[in-house]
């Protein structure tokens, strides 16, 4: 393998991803900024596919505008209401149906570490699994508010 080829492989992700997975996706309302009539946001409605400090990967039924800038307001469970700027680093359309990752470019240091907390969790519970540990899910998982393993409603996990 020649050296150029070996950057190919490398990992671009600063970031452990949150994957919104087994039956739950979240809504979130998203503001494009555009040079519209009134100059106002549009509000847009949008799906949460997965979740890092860096970006995350959304779903919408209307193309994104050509923008500069996101104003996105993330209302997860176990977290306050997060305001995020973005801006869009892709997007795939399949049938009027809009998948667009999105960077972030103005999120603050605490709510960059709960996500970043947020799923190391989920990524060690994901290695437990994968090892097939008794104990898979822990009390102090930070994901607990995102996640619906069935492992998850196992004795150990339930309070008693």
């Amino acid at each position: 393998m020649t050296k150029k080829n070996s950057k190919v492989l490398q990992e671009r992700r600063k970031h452990v991803r949150l994957p919104i997975l087994h039956g739950i996706l979240e809504p979130v309302e998203i503001e494009f900024f555009t040079n519209g009539a009134d100059g106002k946001p549009v509000p847009q409605p949008a799906i949460l596919s997965d979740l890092s400090a860096g970006g995350m990967r959304l779903i919408t039924f209307m193309e994104p505008p050509h923008t500069k800038e996101l104003n996105i307001v993330l209302k997860l469970n176990g977290l306050k209401e997060m305001p995020v700027t973005g801006r869009i680093s892709w997007v795939k359309d399949k049938g009027g149906v809009f998948m667009s990752g999105i960077s972030f470019t103005g999120i603050s240091p605490d709510y960059k570490k709960r996500i970043n907390d947020m799923a190391e969790d989920y990524s060690d519970c994901d290695t437990r699994l994968a090892l097939k540990l008794p104990e898979v899910c822990v009390e102090t998982c930070r994901a607990s508010g995102l996640c619906n393993k069935p492992q998850k409603d196992e004795p150990l996990f339930k309070k008693k």
